[in-house]
């Protein structure tokens, strides 16, 4: 049962799906050689109130990058199953923040989670959800703005990895 002081509001979210005729490791390796890992030295920059320094770097860097991977591959061997799939955190620092200096609440969904797996049949794919709609919950067209940016970015760079 639901407390007073808890709501839930139904959200429609749209899945994509981008297939490759690829293998998993060059699927994987052309994604990972497009989107370089975030270099994170700007929290530092941060910490010490160092603010614009730390914009100036990000403002220099890539437009997308990975905060970070997990290999839920390996995960599935626990359960006795042999498939490839690697999570990875897409996104960009100063996007966030253009987003969530309107709506905090869109730090839920920055970054972006995507998925890269090899299906048991051998196909490769990339699945995400749409930035436009995980952030077009909030209703506020100064985040959405962002949101359709980054969408188009996190929509280009996987189609180049994956063809």
């Amino acid at each position: 049962m639901l407390s007073g002081s808890t709501s839930v509001e139904r959200v429609t979210i749209e899945h994509v799906t981008i297939r490759s005729g690829k293998t998993f490791a060059a699927v994987r390796a052309a994604l990972e050689a497009l989107v370089p890992r975030l270099d994170d030295g700007f929290w530092t920059l941060l910490r010490f109130g160092l603010t614009d320094r730390a914009r100036q770097e990000l403002e220099a860097g890539a437009a997308l990058s990975i905060f970070g991977s997990r290999d839920h591959g390996a995960l599935l061997a626990i359960a006795g199953l042999k498939q490839q799939a690697i999570q990875y955190d897409i996104g960009n620092p100063l996007t966030a923040s253009l987003m969530t200096r309107h709506k905090i609440s869109a730090a839920l969904y920055a970054p972006v989670r995507v998925l890269l797996l090899e299906s048991p049949e051998g196909g490769v794919a990339f699945e995400y959800d749409r930035p436009v709609s995980t952030f077009g919950q909030f209703g506020d067209e100064r985040v959405n703005i962002v949101a359709r940016e980054l969408d188009e970015n996190l929509e280009n760079v996987l189609q180049k990895a994956a063809n």
